[in-house]
């Protein structure tokens, strides 16, 4: 299976390539933009096409996401016109005002922000116009490296000393971007071996919790990882904000039609920080280990 990816530097790009590294049955062709022409699509002869989200969009400029709505209608053009299979991640953050419950597929994002609805506009005519489609909603990505990582930025502020400011009043499932990687390519395999079950899905991490309780639980195993190390390190301290003073806005998804459909169990969240932290610090022991030798 041959898949094209978009956006070569985003954090579910890089993870990616680096499962399909781990595989012989999929080979990835990775683009530095952000679209795609039907020559393009001609010469590589993708099985599909796989749009990163972006995963902050009520954060970003108006302007910057209605450009990435505009650039995923110009790759469903060059997918109709080739009859490729396009995939698009998007952020929770579509439901811009969560559900007390848990949200199933079913349930069509209607934000009220004005960027929001133009990303829902171009999900909306995926959905009547392709028929070979995946879209895939998405709680908060986090991984160490690329844009969009979330956690790296998280690692470099507090190990600089400096406070990270992290909303204790939205409650989401944060969500590894390598778990996703494997999800999707194990879907697109199905899909390819006959499963023929394109649509929405849902996938995130286990547990929900706000930005500050993981915030905090990355800043507890990082600085338990330094100090069994034998590092002295004044981490930064983390802040509460509160967006939402009635009531803490919940954008939990519910994960059970990929499951029931793929297989495809959602990951703990703890746990892919952890090892993503483990790898963090391996990293950091290997640099100063290789500048201890510059030196020398």
């Amino acid at each position: 299976m041959k898949l094209l990816i978009l956006d070569a530097g985003h954090c579910l790009s890089l993870a990616l390539a680096r499962e399909a590294s781990r595989r012989a049955d999929t080979e990835l062709v990775i683009e530095q933009g952000a679209t795609i022409t039907p020559s393009r699509l001609t010469a590589i002869a993708p099985d599909a096409v796989i749009i990163p989200p972006l995963a902050h969009p009520l954060n970003m400029a108006p302007a910057d996401v209605t450009a990435h709505a505009d650039a995923v209608d110009i790759c469903l053009d060059a997918c109709l016109s080739q009859d490729v299979a396009l995939v698009w991640c998007v952020s929770d953050q579509l439901y811009e005002d969560g559900l007390e419950v848990p949200i199933d597929e079913h349930v069509v994002p209607a934000p009220r922000d004005d960027s929001l609805r133009r990303l829902v506009q171009t999900g909306d005519r995926i959905r009547a116009e392709s028929q070979r489609h995946l879209i895939v909603r998405l709680g908060p990505l986090f991984a160490l490296e690329g844009s969009h990582a979330w956690l790296n930025e998280i690692i470099d502020s507090l190990v600089l000393g400096k406070a990270v400011r992290a909303a204790e009043d939205v409650i989401f499932c944060p969500t590894s971007a390598d778990a996703v990687a494997m999800a999707l390519i194990g879907m697109l395999q199905q899909q390819a071996s006959g499963a023929d079950a394109w649509g929405a899905y849902h996938l995130a991490g286990t547990e929900p919790v706000s930005a500050f309780t993981f915030t905090s639980m990355v800043r507890t195993q990082l600085l338990t990882h330094l100090e069994g190390r034998g590092e002295q390190v004044s981490l930064g301290e983390v802040q509460p904000l509160k967006h939402h003073h009635d009531a803490k806005l919940r954008r939990v998804l519910n994960c059970r039609r990929v499951l029931d459909v793929f297989g495809v169990h959602q990951k703990p969240w703890r746990l892919e920080a952890g090892r993503m932290l483990d790898a963090w610090c391996l990293t950091r022991d290997h640099n100063r280990v290789s500048d201890t030798g510059a030196s020398a």
